[in-house]
């Protein structure tokens, strides 16, 4: 009948995750947002079986392989259940904030995979065709009802068992702060050295833990915040080593203590972007909304000017201008800027105005076909659309020229890194004259970057591309006065191995900083050309990764919870179906192909067999 929908994997991919159930079940439980790639990927074995389940053809005549067939799949589905569900109770049983709740999502999915099971036994049809007895053959509808129930109930059980992982990370970001609260007060050489180990092993299994998570994430955006966290946290822990040796060799050097209580509060700060993004709190950055981005203004920009095409009475004519002003004053950033040329800024402003006379002839043209009446865009208007967009390209394209052309020169001049050779040399020598004179160019050039890292998240396209702009931005903002008080300390004391050994890590951290910008320049510029970008933040940090073994990688959440559906037996009984079932065979063979079975689920597998011989089940 019409309500029974079958499921599809379209509705795992959903922006909104399962909030669109697979079964299109209206009284699908709405507030189950998958949020990991690992849950997605647990799911999409039982979709394609059950797919396969409720799409057979209803034939009056069905062969013994197709009965069998069926019968195999709804088995397996069966015994998978009863596997998953066995390790879903194994995990209420270790978390008693989860029981009830957990142990309600697995009765319900057992209780769906006995219907299955019982609906797919159709061993007795084989015998008689005039069973009585309800199958699937019988009851498409209640194999539906049983679909919805499994699906629903098994995804409740994988996202309550992510809030394991969640509390895992917040369980070590807690030992990690308390370790930080330590190193902040210790006061021997000896003391901090026993403290600084236990805080270096914890650090190791933070980073683990969020890295991780941050490949498990969905949201591209959430990604790339994660990846500019956990970035801090990289560089800071060797800044922390050195800049509190620093203190401790020179207790009463208040530069080195300006430089120390920078690093922790750096830290500190860090740790808490990493937990407001894996519990979705709400003061995260993320919450709080990235800059309004001229990229962004452009694309709202055209967007609302095409709509017209479509429906001619959507909005006012005064909104499409007041957008456009809005756009316009966002290059204030640019026209404002003490770096920018006389020529550049004359382009700009020449292109704004352009853009705003093609506006201006577009509501021009749309008040007339408005007041005539007139069912869809006239040609004046299709004219006036087509010169608009392109008036607002050619804007973006010349403040991307901009942007992009300042940082390039930008690197180039840093590539040579005068100011840091200068700075190391003058306090070296004691000489503070000479490090408040390069401090002040250091300075300079940071005030430069900051300005730049700006301009290039105006036009850098997308979101986690926005975000790694911002990071460049904060981490130049920060690492400039660092430097800074570092050569004030060696300057004070020059002959102190440790100062120099301290102002070395900072000077590198900002050339770190300087080489992430130079890929994030490609990436944009692959952005803008219409190439796919890879986030080069993101990538860079996964790479860096600390490698544990596979007993240390993966927590009992996630273990557990790879169903092992026999995907690969069912692909070779289906096989050998007859041609009169040939829908059924591509259907279950377009979903349950080498996309199911991926590296991930391959892995998943490889983690649950661990797991199993680890709790003995």
């Amino acid at each position: 009948g019409a309500a029974a929908q079958p499921p599809s994997q379209s509705g795992l991919k959903h922006s909104a995750g399962m909030a669109s159930s697979p079964c299109g079940n209206s009284n699908f439980d709405s507030g189950l947002e998958i949020k990991t790639r690992s849950v997605e990927q647990t799911l999409i074995p039982l979709v394609s079986q059950i797919t396969t389940l409720i799409n057979h053809k209803d034939k009056p005549k069905k062969s013994e392989r197709t009965l069998a067939a069926i019968h195999r799949v709804g088995q397996a589905v069966s015994v998978a259940v009863g596997r998953f569900v066995t390790v879903g109770e194994a995990i209420a049983t270790e978390n008693q904030e989860l029981k009830d709740e957990m142990g309600q999502a697995c009765f319900e999915a057992r209780k769906a995979g006995d219907a299955i099971a019982q609906l797919t036994d159709v061993g007795s049809a084989l015998l008689s065709q005039s069973d009585p007895r309800v199958t699937v053959f019988s009851d498409r509808t209640g194999m539906v009802k049983a679909a919805r129930l499994l699906l629903s109930s098994v995804t409740k059980v994988l996202v309550l068992a992510d809030r394991i992982v969640i509390k895992q990370i917040i369980t070590s970001r807690n030992k990690v702060l308390v370790t930080l609260d330590h190193l902040e007060r210790v006061s021997t050489f000896q003391e901090f050295v026993q403290i600084f180990s236990q805080f270096g092993n914890e650090m190791v299994e933070f980073a683990h833990l969020t890295g991780d998570r941050q490949n498990d994430l969905k949201d591209e955006k959430k990604k790339a915040r994660m990846a500019a966290a956990r970035a801090v946290l990289e560089k800071c822990t060797m800044m922390l080593l050195t800049a509190s040796k620093t203190c401790l060799r020179h207790p009463d050097c208040e530069s080195a203590r300006i430089n120390k209580d920078a690093v922790f509060h750096r830290m500190r700060c860090a740790l808490e972007q990493v937990i407001e993004i894996v519990t979705e709190a709400r003061s995260c950055g993320e919450n709080k909304s990235l800059p309004a981005s001229i990229y962004d203004g452009i694309r709202d920009f055209k967007s609302s000017v095409e709509c017209l095409r479509e429906n001619l009475y959507s909005s006012s004519p005064q909104s499409v201008g007041s957008q456009l002003e809005v756009l316009v004053e966002r290059t204030e950033d640019f026209t404002d800027s003490a770096y920018t040329s006389h020529e550049q800024r004359q382009a700009i402003l020449g292109l704004c105005q352009l853009a705003r006379q093609d506006t201006q002839q577009l509501v021009h043209a749309w008040v007339e076909a408005q007041s005539a009446h007139a069912k869809e865009a006239t040609e004046d208007m299709e004219v006036a659309i087509l010169k608009t967009c392109q008036s607002v390209n050619d804007l973006r394209r010349e403040l991307h020229k901009v942007a992009v052309g300042r940082a390039s020169d930008l690197l180039k001049v840093h590539g040579e890194q005068l100011p840091l050779r200068a700075l190391k040399a003058a306090g070296g020598e004691g000489n503070l004259e000479a490090v408040a004179e390069y401090s002040r160019t250091l300075s300079e050039q940071k005030e430069q970057l900051v300005e730049t890292c700006r301009l290039l998240c105006h036009v850098s396209g997308s979101e986690p591309l926005e975000i790694t702009c911002i990071h460049a931005e904060e981490t130049f903002h920060v690492i400039g006065p660092q430097i800074i008080s570092a050569a004030q300390t060696l300057a004070l004391h020059p002959s102190s191995k440790i100062a120099k050994e301290n102002l070395e890590v900072f000077c590198e951290a900002w050339e770190s900083q300087l080489c992430d910008m130079a890929l994030l320049l490609r990436e944009i510029n692959d952005v803008f050309e219409g190439r796919r970008g890879k986030h080069s933040l993101t990538n860079l940090k996964t790479a860096k990764a600390v490698k544990l073994d596979a007993e240390e990688q993966t927590s009992m959440a996630k273990l557990g919870l790879e169903l092992r559906l026999l995907s690969s037996d069912m692909d070779t009984e289906v096989e050998k179906w007859e041609e009169q079932e040939h829908d059924i065979v591509r259907q279950s063979q377009s979903l349950a192909n080498a996309h199911v079975l991926s590296e991930e689920g391959l892995q998943l597998c490889s983690s649950l067999r661990t797991f199993s011989t680890q709790s003995g089940f």
